[in-house]
């Protein structure tokens, strides 16, 4: 076990621990990386727990960062590697649902690994030494592939409600089931006050997982789904098959943040359009509908704008007309109005929605192929795709036709956007100067 764990270890994080056991300290890896190691995964940090206190952790290396030195925390720099070298402690209460009122250096490693939040995070390796210390039976949750609590599963959520959150995140992210005892510990409500940037983040991690469906699927038997995202209350009234899609289709897409998000949240205005009309369920405008509660969505959980907008207009346009068939004009107006950065995007969730609704359909799944061909030809030989590329400005238009600022500059700029898809060499000002004098007899 051992030469196999220790190749997976960078040689700047042994100069670290060597450094310390040379000085008489204590020395372990802690956190995800024994987690990971035992695993056979490479760790993607790399976190050391010790008896050095932080003034002394700081005496022995050149390069430190102050990470929170009032909870014990150093950070030191080795090489290209950032490490966070974190003393023994015990905590009190954490009434601020995220940091302990106060925290105790001790000597007693299992003190230190009794505060964590899941037994397979409760590990300390000893790379040096040889040794794995394995209090709460880790090693055993590992083996199960098994998410448990340390301890009493309602105080370790307590202490900070996020670890609500995480339990599912970890089923995603290792493809592990959670304890039965551990989810009965989960107070839903409680998650109303962690912020939004926290549980942004946390939600990303959980949907980039290779297991998301089964994490979205505990989230919402426990409650914590509705706590954190009201809007799919509607969904359990109306038809729940519509979060089982949604959950089978972030399954089914590309693990990118945006196509992720967008996958789980492209159905959600199902709930609030649905109309029965006779033996048949339909849900008009449910696209329009749902743009505007992910927008709520992404707003509350403070995602940056580019992200925001993204994610809308791939829920706003995942009902387009996939028709291989369209003409060349109409495939102009749709990247236009995608985006031509979105449009294979588009295409993806398309992908996904189909896999997500019981495909794939083979018809379906060509036809999408032979769609996405039209549009990679039309990308690299076309250069019209919105109205900010035509050859006149909204300003012209105003000096041509004596329009004042308005609504009706953007109509008349919409209309020569279509004219000009028609034809993407009519795009010279020339040219369509001389659309607009015809336009101003028309009209």
């Amino acid at each position: 076990m051992w030469p196999r764990i220790c190749r997976r270890i960078p040689k700047e994080v042994f100069t670290v621990l060597g450094r310390l056991h040379d000085s008489g300290y204590q020395a372990y890896l802690v956190g995800g990386a024994p987690r990971d190691l035992l695993r056979g995964a490479v760790p993607q940090d790399w976190d050391i727990a010790t008896d050095a206190r932080p003034e002394e952790v700081k005496a022995l290396f050149a390069r430190t960062i102050a990470l929170g030195e009032k909870f014990g925390t150093v950070g030191v720099l080795i090489g290209d590697q950032q490490l966070e070298i974190t003393t023994f402690r015990r905590e009190g209460d954490y009434r601020d649902g995220r940091r302990p009122d106060w925290v105790e250096f001790t000597p007693d490693l299992v003190a230190d690994l009794a505060r964590r939040d899941f037994t397979i995070n409760a590990l300390a390796l000893d790379p040096l030494g040889r040794r794995l210390v394995d209090p709460f039976r880790g090693v055993w949750a590992l083996k199960r592939r098994l998410v448990k609590a340390v301890g009493d599963p309602a105080a370790r959520f307590q202490e900070d409600p996020l670890r609500m959150l995480r339990f599912y995140r970890f089923q995603a992210t290792l493809g592990f089931r959670g304890e039965a005892a551990t989810e009965r510990g989960i107070e839903a409500e409680a998650i109303t006050k962690v912020s939004g940037e926290r549980i942004r983040d946390e939600m990303t991690k959980l949907l980039l997982g290779t297991d998301p469906a089964r994490a979205l699927r505990g989230m919402a038997r426990s409650g914590l789904l509705t706590a954190i995202m009201p809007e799919f209350k509607a969904i359990w009234t109306t038809d729940p098959s519509i979060f089982t899609h949604l959950a089978a289709t972030v399954q089914a897409i590309k693990p990118t943040a945006e196509l992720r998000w967008a996958a789980f949240l492209h159905d959600l205005g199902k709930a609030v359009t649905r109309q029965v009309d006779g033996d048949r369920v339909r849900y008009y405008g449910h696209e329009k509908a749902g743009q505007e509660l992910a927008a709520e969505i992404l707003e509350r959980l403070r995602f940056a704008n580019a992200f925001r907008q993204k994610v809308l207009t791939l829920i706003r346009w995942h009902m387009f007309p996939a028709d291989p068939g369209l003409t060349d004009a109409a495939l102009r107006r749709l990247v236009g109005r995608v985006g031509p950065e979105n449009i294979v995007d588009l295409l993806e969730l398309r992908r996904a929605d189909i896999i997500g609704t019981g495909g794939p359909c083979a018809q379906a799944g060509e036809n999408l192929a032979r769609f996405n061909r039209r549009v990679q030809a039309l990308l690299a030989n076309e250069t019209v795709f919105t109205r900010q590329d035509l050859a006149v400005t909204g300003h012209d238009v105003m000096a041509f036709l004596g329009l004042p600022p308005g609504p009706q500059v953007g109509a008349v700029l919409d209309d020569i956007f279509h004219w000009v898809t028609e034809d993407p060499a009519r795009n010279r000002k020339e040219l369509i100067l001389e659309y607009l004098q015809k336009w101003r007899a028309a009209h």
